[in-house]
């Protein structure tokens, strides 16, 4: 079944097209967001520095140049878990933007079914197994309560979330769509 859902709670309907205008005035930058969910369980880890310090989340970042989103996941799940990625696919696409940031974020969201390796804390996150039931939603991107559960379901969803101040939520769209609606771009960057 294709739904959608959409909210508004923040700014008033006159403003919200200013709003949205002024966060889109630049292309997105590419990032990838990768979760472990193997066993019924999902891999996530408290970031410990930069960008989101303090929230529990999935393991990724900005796709570097010369990589592909699918090969930037990848590293950055080796480098943020210690873990190799041996089943991977790609089952979401987030659009993010900040208005305290003047660059939208497209982040491609993958699932990985299968790694070798042990997960291991690194300078940058501590992950955690966490039961689907048990996951710390306060602790996380106010986003990540709207799409996850689709995620955990297993459709593939794609959603456009706005935020204030960069971690006030303050309007999203989301929307299961077909598999084989998602694309990655084809080439390195």
């Amino acid at each position: 079944m294709i739904g959608s859902l959409a909210v508004i709670a923040w700014p008033p309907a006159a403003s919200a097209r200013l709003y949205v205008l002024c966060a889109t005035t630049q292309s997105p930058s590419p990032c990838q967001l990768v979760i472990p969910h193997i066993g019924g369980k999902l891999l996530l880890g408290k970031k410990l520095r930069g960008f989101g310090q303090g929230y529990v989340n999935g393991f990724g970042g900005k796709v570097e140049l010369g990589e592909t989103v699918e090969a930037s996941a990848r590293r950055e799940l080796l480098e943020e878990a210690g873990i190799t990625a041996r089943a991977m696919e790609h089952c979401g696409l987030l659009h993010f933007h900040f208005d305290d940031k003047p660059q939208p974020w497209e982040v491609h969201v993958f699932r990985v079914s299968v790694f070798e390796g042990q997960p291991v804390r690194t300078d940058e996150m501590e992950p955690a197994w966490f039961e689907p039931s048990q996951v710390p939603f306060d602790k996380m991107w106010a986003d990540d309560i709207h799409w996850y559960p689709l995620f955990l379901a297993g459709k593939p969803f794609v959603g456009t979330f706005h935020f204030k101040d960069t971690h006030t939520l303050v309007e999203h769209t989301l929307q299961e769509v077909p598999a084989d609606s998602l694309h990655l771009p084809p080439d390195p960057l």
